[in-house]
């Protein structure tokens, strides 16, 4: 009886010892399991060029003229055709306040007219309803991106705008107040008549209040005969001057930078570019290259040439860039979960070969499944890929669950 205890007890150590060393085992394994997954998304690569260089235009200053109070009447990259009034020249203080005092009432007497026009009607006030929200909109856009003169304009359109709004709930008799404010208007004008001068634009172009003396040291004509070295120890010439501003002219703009050979052919390789200014211009530019100076040290003059978005550039000068040769887009995974693996393939004259496929093993439900797919770029760590099956169990599709690292991977090895 003793005998048998013994024994039962001894079976019993064994079994719970087996036991422990089984899950303890597992366990280990478990902790010492190296399978690692990401999830797969959408990726766009640009392969590009990082140049330094300057934005050219045809330019013409307009004439200074410092006798009385200058008063700019255009807004930067508008446009302004020949005879257009550029500025205003005042007398003295007590004419540039009267000017305000008719600007003033010009826009209520316009505000009046609008509210009159529109009979109060309920189109009318939906309309401004509308144009008051998108002006909303456009003042918080241009205080996010820290444009105050736009922040300023768009102020003005927005007090307007609340005001026409205002009007068309009130029953006021507009007429009253409609001739009065215009007699108000033509007695300011009598007396504002001659102590105001205006400065015209001798030829249609886009306005710009800046002058920084690049205007004739950097031209179209010039930059094409620039090597390297002139187009880096050029200087602005410091007896350019304007209060008035200058005159854009033209619908092109240019782009010089000095480059090595090795980026020059790459961009001839690449036909058509783009540009990416470093600031200032939220999207990218097409261009083409007007031409390719003459080689100093391996380096040489590049001009881009744009016929586009002339109005938002009138403020840029020396500018970094990047030139935009190739773009791709794919689905974006580490470089590690890239494996190859032997697949067996039937040909068309039915005969099975065994060839070496591209791919990565992704999670579908608790198995790794195989799909292959085509390398587009590869970069630091990453590699941008596209299906290369039409296989509906094989399709790598961005949201795919991709695994990293794991041990002994095959197609339908059992991974969850």
């Amino acid at each position: 009886m003793k005998s048998t205890s013994f024994t039962t007890r001894i079976l019993m150590l064994l079994v719970c010892l087996g036991v422990a060393v089984y899950f303890g085992y597992q366990s280990l394994r478990y902790l010492d399991d190296p399978l690692t997954t990401t999830v797969a998304y959408g990726y766009t690569v640009d392969e590009t060029v990082d140049a330094s260089g300057y934005v050219v235009r045809s330019e013409r200053v307009l004439e200074d003229d410092a006798s009385g109070l200058l008063r700019l009447s255009r807004s930067e990259g508008e446009r302004v055709s020949a005879g257009g009034t550029v500025a205003a020249v005042y007398a003295d203080q007590a004419s540039l306040d009267r000017q305000n005092e008719i600007d003033a009432l010009e826009a209520r007497i316009e505000q009046l007219e609008y509210v009159q026009s529109a009979s109060l009607s309920y189109e009318a006030s939906a309309k401004l309803d509308s144009q008051i929200t998108q002006d909303l909109l456009a003042v918080r856009a241009a205080l996010a991106a820290g444009r105050l003169d736009t922040v300023e304009s768009r102020g003005g359109e927005l007090r307007a705008l609340v005001m026409k709004r205002d009007y068309t709930y009130s029953g006021e008799d507009l007429d009253g107040q409609l001739e009065s404010l215009r007699q108000e208007l033509q007695d300011l004008r009598r007396q504002t008549a001659g102590s105001t001068r205006r400065i015209t634009a001798p030829v249609s172009g886009l306005y710009s209040a800046v002058v920084d003396g690049y205007e004739s040291v950097l031209t179209p004509e010039s930059i094409l005969e620039m090597s390297p070295s002139q187009l880096s120890a050029v200087q602005p010439d410091s007896a350019a001057s304007s209060h008035v501003g200058k005159l854009i002219l033209g619908d092109s703009w240019y782009y010089a930078a000095s480059l090595r050979s090795g980026e020059i052919r790459d961009i001839r390789e690449a036909g058509s570019v783009s540009l990416r200014f470093s600031k200032d211009v939220a999207r990218d530019l097409d261009v083409t290259v007007q031409s390719v100076g003459w080689e100093e040290n391996g380096r040489s003059v590049v001009v881009f040439q744009g016929k586009y978005d002339l109005a938002q550039l009138t403020l840029l000068r020396q500018q970094s860039a990047e030139i935009i040769l190739n773009t791709m887009t794919g689905i974006r995974v580490p470089q590690e979960a890239l494996r190859v693996v032997p697949q067996t393939v039937t040909g068309e004259d039915e005969v099975q070969r065994e060839v070496q496929t591209t791919g990565v093993f992704c999670v579908v439900g608790v198995k790794a499944v195989f799909k292959p797919v085509k390398v587009l770029y590869s970069g630091e760590g990453f590699v941008l890929v596209q299906p290369a099956s039409t296989e509906r169990k094989h399709v790598f599709r961005a949201g795919d669950e991709v695994i990293v690292t794991a041990r002994d991977l095959y197609d339908g090895k059992v991974v969850g």
